[in-house]
């Protein structure tokens, strides 16, 4: 908690981002943005020409000194652990490249010997420095600041291990899912039965939320999502919410489609990218579901100004009601600084307006976090 909050008596960070989450009524929106921490910053740039991306990852004090950096450079309200979503794969027993282009993966997972090879882990030694990396965070934040986890959505690590890179479309992955679709089932749930427990150790080591990225969800149908996501996704939720109230982020793109889909997955919050319309989905789900997004990152290569636009514009989509301010995605490389923490300012000085009418009378949340 900044000085300012311990002399006005505004609530901690944590807590903010804690009601926001639950739908619950919030002084002012919490802020913080996807990739964060990264090669927009001076500081990251600095560190990582010293330290390879996976010895960054793999290094307790160095993930979390750059999961810190953009809270003492922007002073988000929440900080994410500097990992990356094929860290699994790995503890899986797929050896994993990351290259200035993107992931690479050589030994692809396509066949039946291949699905079955994977292996389950022991998050605490396999994955033993990511969270040495959250419980670092922890300390040095104190009780105040939310530290968020996560981790791939089985349908878009399964991408990676069919693809074996990123490419527009994953066309082997698609081609497998139509030949072989019992096979890719079977592959989703391996990589289901990994996730969750990997994720139940990031919130034991202290992590406030975690968050499922399922990135190339949106590539699917709504029957394809139905039949292959979402039923891996929402298992990875059920064995959370069993042992924890910790929140559950879904953060899924080019998804509108899928939606109504999405909210069924048991997710405490669904972020999502620009093209959703933040208004229409809370007149859809009410105070079931929080919202985190979605603006453009693009913008944040525009002028202040717009920046400042463009966040008011986002909450008043919202009222602030049930909403985390975020990206549509990730910073790009190229922002300025200056714009990012614009976008931070903006967020956590906009003033809230009354709840939408809609909203009165909608229906209660479903979770119980």
């Amino acid at each position: 908690m900044s000085i300012l909050e311990r002399a006005t008596g505004s609530p901690s960070r944590k807590d903010l981002f804690l009601r926001a989450a639950r739908c619950e009524p919030v002084e002012r929106v919490p802020v913080w943005m996807m990739r964060q921490a990264g090669r927009f910053l001076p500081e990251y740039r600095a560190l990582r020409r010293q330290h390879g991306f996976l010895e960054s990852c793999k290094t307790p004090e160095l993930a979390a000194e750059i999961s810190l950096q953009p809270f003492r450079v922007l002073g988000v309200d929440a900080v994410i652990l500097f990992s990356d979503i094929l860290i699994l794969a790995e503890a899986m027993g797929v050896p994993i490249e990351i290259a200035d282009a993107g992931p690479i993966i050589q030994q692809t997972v396509r066949t039946e010997a291949q699905v079955k090879a994977l292996h389950s882990f022991d998050p605490e030694v396999d994955t033993a420095f990511s969270m040495a990396a959250i419980r670092r965070l922890v300390r040095e934040l104190g009780p105040d600041v939310p530290v968020l986890g996560f981790a791939a959505a089985p349908w878009t690590l399964a991408c990676y291990l069919i693809e074996g890179h990123n490419e527009l479309g994953f066309p082997s992955a698609k081609a497998m899912r139509i030949a072989e679709p019992a096979l890719v089932r079977a592959l989703l749930d391996k990589i289901a039965r990994a996730t969750a427990p990997y994720l139940r150790a990031q919130i034991a080591a202290g992590a406030t939320a975690v968050q499922l990225f399922d990135t190339w969800a949106g590539d699917l149908s709504l029957a394809e999502y139905r039949e292959f996501a979402l039923p891996a996704t929402q298992w990875i939720i059920e064995e959370l919410s069993a042992t924890s109230d910790a929140p559950v982020i879904l953060f899924t793109k080019a998804s509108n489609h899928l939606l109504d889909a999405i909210a069924e997955s048991g997710a405490t919050v669904l972020s999502v990218d620009a093209r959703a319309d933040l208004a229409d989905l809370q007149r859809r789900f009410g105070t079931r579901i929080a919202l985190q997004g979605n603006v453009d990152p693009n913008i944040l290569l525009e002028s202040e100004p717009a920046i400042r636009t463009a966040v008011a514009q986002a909450i008043a989509k919202t009222g602030g009601v049930g909403h985390i301010l975020n990206l549509g995605h990730g910073v790009l490389p190229q922002t300025p600084v200056e714009h990012t923490r614009t976008f931070v300012h903006a967020g956590q000085s906009t003033p809230l307006r009354a709840a939408a009418p809609a909203l009165r009378n909608a229906p209660p949340a479903a979770h119980s976090v």
